[in-house]
């Protein structure tokens, strides 16, 4: 309850700062509309900004359980052999000396305009995030529970998956909470660069045809849903680390 007064009291500030900077900055509203003529928009075109969002969360949410599947099981194995360490941990710093930004044209390109290529740019963008804090918590399991192990004759699956995994979820979570916010990122990107649906691809038509007001709008749904996303997640990940 305190924390939904406490959201609901800065949103209303916000609001209000909005509107003092549009009154007083005398904007014109194809430079920054109010907040009421943003509010009354996102009302009337409320059915396509919905159509458009969801094809958006459907790319996110993709795209983010993927790109956390794939972290998870890029991390353990990076942890548990130190061949894939040597041979792909290089590669992995690597990938991160291109800006994934400039990967979108390509994988746009190869994908095509559907939601394939937004899937992708969203993975892309929270891979390293996810699989970098969770490799670096299995590398930092407490040398006692590690020596424990050696001394009761436990094999290295063992320790691996009742140990070393365990003790690294919060590193996990960690990479988790930072991949939604990420995630979103990706996917807006991808469809600025090619797409015929979506949230991105609505703000850029609206920002065509100067309808800063619906630009707004779509902008505003998209920041709800990504802290929609990280409240879930975090709430998600509160919940396994207390069982």
């Amino acid at each position: 309850m305190r924390t939904a007064t406490r959201i609901a009291g800065i949103t209303l500030l916000a609001l209000l700062a909005w509107q003092a900077l549009v009154v007083l900055a005398e904007l014109p509203r194809f430079i920054l509309p109010g907040p009421g003529l943003v509010l009354a928009t996102l009302w009337t075109s409320r059915a396509l900004i919905a159509e458009h969002a969801l094809v958006t969360a459907t790319e996110v949410l993709l795209g983010l359980g993927i790109g956390a599947a794939l972290g998870f099981v890029s991390a353990i194995l990076l942890a548990a052999s130190p061949l894939a360490r040597s041979l792909l941990r290089p590669m992995l710093v690597f990938s991160q000396a291109i800006p994934v930004f400039a990967l979108a044209p390509i994988l746009t390109l190869w994908l095509g305009y559907g939601l394939l290529s937004k899937i992708a740019m969203a993975l892309l963008i929270i891979y390293f995030p996810v699989t970098s804090a969770f490799f670096d918590a299995l590398m930092r399991t407490p040398p006692g529970w590690l020596e424990l192990a050696r001394v009761m004759n436990a094999r290295p699956s063992r320790t691996l998956w009742r140990i070393r995994v365990p003790a690294a979820l919060p590193g996990f979570a960690s990479g988790l909470r930072l991949a939604a916010v990420y995630a979103p990122i990706g996917a807006i990107i991808g469809e600025w660069v090619g797409a015929s649906r979506g949230l991105g691809y609505l703000m850029l038509l609206a920002n065509g045809r100067a309808k800063i007001d619906l630009m707004f709008a779509a902008l505003i749904v998209l920041a709800v849903l990504t802290l929609i996303l990280h409240a879930t997640v975090d709430k998600l990940c509160r919940r396994l680390w207390e069982t």
